[in-house]
């Protein structure tokens, strides 16, 4: 499998359907209250970075950083069911890792829902810890925040680049 990343407008017609995608799954998990979805208004402004996973010209997957002050934040990670558990979601991160440190930015926060094992599992395969609530986060028992703190990227570690089997 093949997959391109590339970076996408988030109001692209390709951009929404994942989206729209995303809404529909954190709406089965958690009441309207628990999703603190940033709306594609949002991850059009200009401190965010919004990329796609594609397959032959197939959107398959998205995420976004948005670089804030001090820190970046992750965003709107999506792959869709069919192509989970082949790599995209850690190459999407990395990809995103690497606009914050590029940005000069070496902390990455998140927040995330305890009824999603599988992302925390890979949030924390990458690195990531469980930290307190930032932001403007509510105080929500079924949220989860992990941080990142970015270590320069080495030569032998490898840039994600655009392209890539995985």
């Amino acid at each position: 499998m093949t997959v391109v990343l590339e970076s996408l407008d988030p109001g692209s017609d390709h951009a929404l359907a994942l989206i729209a995608e995303l809404d529909g799954y954190l709406l089965e998990l958690y009441p309207p209250e628990s999703n603190h979805l940033d709306s594609v208004e949002e991850l059009s402004r200009p401190h965010v970075h919004f990329i796609g996973a594609f397959e032959n010209s197939r959107a398959i997957g998205c995420g976004a950083v948005k670089l804030l002050g001090g820190y970046a934040e992750i965003k709107r990670i999506y792959i869709n069911p069919k192509y989970r558990g082949k790599g995209v979601g850690g190459r999407i991160l990395s990809e995103l890792e690497d606009i914050s440190r590029h940005a000069g930015l070496d902390i990455v926060r998140l927040e995330t829902g305890v009824r999603q094992p599988q992302a925390m599992l890979l949030f924390e395969s990458k690195g990531y810890c469980r930290t307190g609530r930032f932001a403007d986060y509510p105080d929500d028992p079924l949220s989860v925040f992990m941080k990142k703190r970015l270590g320069a990227r080495t030569a032998a570690s490898g840039s994600t680049g655009n392209q890539g089997n995985g």
